[in-house]
This record gives C-alpha cells, structure tokens and sequence, in this order.
C-alpha cells in the first residue's frame, strides 16, 4: 500500500510538472465573439483587424510571462444575442479565460449575465469580460458584475460631452431624436431628452424615432419625417449601416441638417457618406486618428502600414486599453488566473497616447478623456488624416478631460472574495 501510495504521488507531481510546462508553452487566448457576417460584417472584421493589430504589437514586444504570446480566437455572433451565447459555449469549452466582445450592448446585456452565471457555477474556469464598445450605461450600473469591464466610456458619459458643445450653440433650436430599437438606441433617445431639458431647455425636440436594427434599406420616409419637422440638428446613435444610409439619404434629399454621432468615424460609415459629411457630421469619442501629437500619429500609420488594402483606420483606442492593461495585470500577478486578473484590472491605470486612463473599480468602467469633432475635407489645419481615404477628416471641437466624464453609478458590485 505504501508503495502504491507513493507512486500515485509520483504520478500527480509528473502530472502538475508536465501541465506546468505545456501551460509555459501555451498561448493565451482570446476569444473574440462579433459580427463576421450579416449587416454588420464589416464592423467586425474591422475590429478583428484592430484586435490583431494591437495583439500583433504586444507579441512582438515579447509577450507576457517571459514569452508567452497571445493568440486570438474568433467567432462569429452576428450581433446577435442568442448566437453571441452559442459562441460563448465554444469559449468554455476550449477553456477560453478572456472574452472580448463589443459589437451591440444587447449582445453585451446576454454575454455578461452568462458570464457571471458560468463564473458562480464554475469559479475554477472563470472567464473574464473585456468589452471594448458596447457602451449601454447599465452594464455599469443595475447590471454591473466583478468579471466584466468597459474600456470605452458610456453613452451617458459621451452624450453629457456632446449636449455641452450644443448647449453653446445659439444655432441649435430644433432638434430630431432618430436611433435604433434597441438597448443602446433607447439609451441615447433618453438622454437626449433629459440632458438637452437641463442645459438648453429652449431646444425643442421635435421628432422621436426608434427604428429596427441593420433592417431599414430606405431612410428616405425617415428623411422626410425630419424635413417636415423643421429641425436643425439630428442626434443618433446609428452606427455601420444604418448611420451610413441615413446621412446618405439625407444628403441625397439635399436635406441640410447638423448630425450629432459617437460612430460616423467607424468603418463604412464616411466611404458611405460621401462629401455629404464635411461640416455636417460630428462625433464624440475616445479618441479619432486627428487627435494629435507624435504618438496618436505614429498609431495611425503603423495600423495603415500593417493592413493597406484595408482603406480603414483605427478607431476602438478602448481595444488598445483593454489589451495593455490586460498585459500588465499578467505581468503584475504572474498569472493569468482570472481572479487575480480582475482584481489587479479594478485598481489599473496607465498612460496612454491621450493621457492617463484609469479604471474605476466601483463599477469597472475605464476612464479617459473624451473627443468632439466634426468631419472636415483633409489637408487643412488639424485634419493631417482622412478617413477611409475619402478626403474627409475629424477636427477636434473640444476635449473633456477623463476627471470630468464621471457620473453616479448605481452598481452595487458583488465580489467574489
């Protein structure tokens, strides 16, 4: 028996130094659940460029843990909800510890609550929830949970930054609400209405439309709507094509209105728009390409450099976040453990080329410094970079800096520990 006895140790130390070994050898993978085909195809594959962009530099850096690279893999969640959860099964059962997601807050809404429900039943496979864009404020609010965190700041966060620049704007007396029917389109709707009460209670809303998600081919009746309402300026929350067909109908219309975005500078929105974007289309983000200054630049270019046919540019700087302070919780904890993982990214911060982001560690959502623009033709002062080389560039209006983006947070976190 004693011998038996000693032998099976023998056998479990082998075992745990064998495992050691191969888990060295291995990449860390990420799992990547998005759009890659449907109407939102070309959103995914562009993030899945960006992914591999920013993965690609961090391998070439040598990694993590004294060489372990990074590996990224991908599926397909059509923005969708349900085949998102499908996707998510594939993750588990490959043993997948980091989710990257970003494409749809509904989708989001489904990932984080299956998320945490594999993480409570499974505390020794969890899985950590990078996202990077799906920006619908109650994933950090009622819905907040330990294992997800927002690298990109929230439609409430981006719509306070945008009514401040149309709150000093004495042009601005009609405004039209058009979005999404979804999470994240009634998300902006509201804000909309309530942001715009308090700061300019002398704009008058004078149309309210939610619409289906990536199933309208015709925005031309949507068009008219707007004309006959008289308005000025339309705020959105569109994005891919719906935001693309719509300010291309209203250009077609000759409709000249003001439209207040947080995606036309993604993807297919400006080879889309055509001209008709030149001082007429803004945006708030995190960041866009004519930000400014030698570091932002230099991003610019490697990104256009690594991938030329593609005739698109950076735009989710939160996928450069997430992938840095993932790389240095890694370094940090010496591990990639999930628990410490998460722990170690609820106090993180680093300096990034728009300054120091941070993560809030009441509600896990990352702070950073928030960019108004508008589209203007390239070549003149502070648009050094078109978009999708149409001729056609953001211009920085303002900058919020990340310590005035704070708002109150209704997430009552619990934690595993």
């Amino acid at each position: 028996m004693m011998i038996k006895n000693m032998l099976i140790g023998l056998s479990v130390v082998i075992l745990a130094l064998m495992t050691g070994c191969s888990q060295k050898q291995d990449t860390i993978k990420l799992g990547y659940i998005d759009p890659l085909s449907g109407p939102f195809a070309n959103i995914g594959e562009h993030v899945l460029r960006e992914l591999q962009f920013f993965v690609k530099d961090v391998n070439d850096r040598g990694g993590v843990l004294n060489g372990v690279k990074f590996e990224i893999v991908s599926i397909d969640g059509k923005a969708n909800p349900q085949e998102s959860l499908i996707g998510f099964r594939q993750l588990v059962d490959q043993n997948i510890q980091f989710l990257v997601q970003g494409t749809s807050s509904a989708v989001a809404g489904a990932l984080t609550e299956a998320v945490a429900k594999h993480n409570e039943r499974n505390p020794e496979k969890a899985i950590v929830y990078l996202n990077y864009g799906a920006v619908d404020p109650v994933l950090t609010n009622d819905r907040c949970n330990f294992w997800h965190f927002r690298f990109d700041a929230d439609a409430d966060m981006k719509m306070e930054a945008m009514t401040d620049m149309m709150a000093v704007d004495s042009t601005i007396k009609k405004v039209y609400l058009i979005n999404q029917d979804y999470s994240f389109g009634h998300v902006v709707s509201r804000a909309s209405k309530s942001m715009l009460g308090v700061k300019r209670p002398d704009i008058n809303i004078v149309g309210d439309d939610l619409h289906p998600l990536g199933k309208i081919k015709d925005f031309s009746p949507y068009i008219s709507k707007i004309r006959a309402s008289g308005a000025d300026s339309v705020i959105t929350g569109n994005w891919g094509a719906d935001l693309a067909l719509l300010v291309r109908a209203a250009s077609e219309a000759g409709l000249e209105v003001d439209f207040y975005t947080q995606y036309a500078g993604i993807v297919g929105g400006l080879s889309a728009m055509g001209e008709a974007a030149a001082d007429r289309v803004k945006q708030v983000t995190m960041w866009h390409v004519n930000s400014g200054g030698e570091a932002s630049d230099a991003l610019t270019q490697a990104y256009r450099d690594q991938f030329p046919k593609a005739d698109d540019d950076l735009f989710f700087l939160s996928l450069k976040h997430a992938i840095e302070l993932l790389v240095m919780a890694i370094n940090e904890t010496k591990s990639v453990d999930p628990l410490l993982i998460a722990k170690a990214l609820e106090n993180s911060r680093y300096e990034g080329i728009t300054g120091e982001v941070y993560m809030r560690a009441d509600n896990h959502q990352l702070m950073q410094p928030l960019y108004v623009s508008t589209f203007k033709k390239s070549g003149g002062d502070g648009v050094t970079f078109d978009v999708e080389r149409m001729g056609i560039g953001p211009m920085t209006d303002f900058v919020t800096q990340a310590e005035n983006t704070h708002l109150p947070t209704t997430c009552n976190m619990e934690r595993p520990f």
